[in-house]
Order: C-alpha cells, then structure tokens, then sequence
C-alpha cells in the first residue's frame, strides 16, 4: 500500500520545510498553493515534483477536494503546514496503512502562546486525517470542512502525536480569527440565518466558561486564559459579523 501526504497551503513559507521534514516515510508529497506570495512553491519544490497551483479559493473544502486529486497513493494523509508527524506517529502511521482500509484518527496536541496546551478542550483533539483515497474525501465546506466517510468504513485511532504549532504571535492569531469568523457568517447568511449581537455575547461568555473552568483550563497556566478570553472574543466576533451582514446595509 503506497501513502500520499497532502498538504494545501498558502504563504506557508516559515513553516513548510519544518513539516516536509517530518514526511520522509511517505511514498509521495503532494503541495496544492493557493497562490503564495513568498517562498512557498520554492521550499516545496526541494521536497516533491508534485506542486500544483490553485489560486481561486473556493473554500477550505473545495481547496482540499482539489488537493485529494492529484495524490496517486493507496492512502492519503491530510496535513496542514503548521503540524508535524512525530517519530511514534509516523510508525503508527506505517502499520495502520498496512491493514485493513479504515478512516484513522490521531491525537493532536497544539502549541500555543508558548505553551503546549494540554487542557482546555484543546487535548487529545482527534482529527481524522489518514484514510484510503478511494474510500473518504472531504466535503465541499466553506469552512470547518469534514472528512466524509462515504464507504462505511471503521474508524480508529492511532498512537502518537500530531504536533501542531497554531500562532506565530498574537496578530497571526487575530488574523486567522477574522479569517474564519468571516467565512463562517458568509456560510451562515447564506442559509438565511440571522445573527444578534446578545447571541454573540452569550456564546462568548459560555465560551470563556467552558474552556476556562469546564475543561480545566487554568491548568494551563497564563497561555491557557489568554486562550479562553481570546476563544471568547472570536465567538463574539463570528456572530457579529453575522449580524452586520443581515442587520445592516450599504448607506444611501
């Protein structure tokens, strides 16, 4: 059985080579760009022949769709630029790939704010990302894409960890936030659902709540607050930016 990594990036240049380092089991790497503005395609090209262009963004799903078709192996492994297979990860990786067709799910642990973030609902933060290509594929969603499981197949779990390094700084953090807050209402109006800023205060507080004292986030130290307000604030932001959309209007 041959294993396809895929990855789909975009201006990933400080974080790309980091993560080729990490895919050297697989028998093939296969880069979809978005349309880089920095060394991306460059850095991608010392690891693979395989680096595809796709400029005209359509969604996170749409964009991965596009990345399953150009893989040629038995299995694809989805991974974003900012994650890292670890040794025990990658073995696991070997064996799974080695049986039985399944959809594989691995424990991701996230670096954040100087912190490996442990709590927080954050951990063990399993994500589907290993699955034969002729048996799953992602669905077409703007944002918050899934991993469809169209041939039934069993799901388990892998042993090791998927590192994942998520913000630079606090600005890369804000960045991203407004990024998805946006795709999510866009996906949201679209459906004709209308937003109230009341809600978005609830859900920002119950956010807080959750992540802070439910799931244990203060055992996180400092990193694990600054995560939980800051969680608290993109939730408020996401119904926001639903509630421009629907309550108000371009001026006269």
């Amino acid at each position: 059985m041959s294993l396809s990594a895929v990855l789909m990036v975009k201006n990933e240049a400080q974080n790309l080579a980091a993560c080729l380092d990490t895919l050297g089991f697989a028998d093939e790497i296969v880069v979809v760009d978005g349309g880089s503005e920095d060394a991306t395609r460059e850095i991608a090209a010392r690891y693979t022949d395989k680096v595809f262009v796709e400029a005209q963004w359509r969604g996170f799903g749409v964009q991965r769709q596009r990345a399953e078709a150009y893989a040629s192996g038995d299995w694809i492994l989805m991974i974003d630029a900012d994650e890292r297979v670890t040794p025990q990860l990658a073995q696991s990786i070997r064996e799974a790939i080695a049986g039985p067709p399944a959809i594989l799910s691995m424990p991701r642990l996230s670096w954040c704010f100087g912190a490996f973030i442990r709590h927080s609902g954050w951990y063990p933060d399993p994500v589907a990302r290993l699955y034969p290509r002729d048996g799953a594929g992602y669905n077409d969603a703007l944002v918050h894409e899934k991993l469809k499981n169209r041939s039934g197949l069993p799901e388990r779990s892998l042993e090791g960890d998927l590192l994942h390094y998520t913000y630079r700084d606090l600005r890369h953090y804000l960045e991203k936030s407004a990024h998805y807050a946006e795709a999510w209402s866009e996906a949201r109006a679209a459906r004709g659902k209308r937003g109230s800023l009341a809600a978005g205060i609830g859900h920002g507080i119950g956010c807080f709540l959750r992540m802070y004292l439910l799931r244990a986030g203060f055992l996180d130290g400092r990193a694990g607050l600054l995560l939980a307000l800051l969680s608290a604030h993109s939730t408020f932001a996401k119904y926001a930016d639903l509630w421009v959309r629907t309550h108000t209007g371009s001026p006269d």
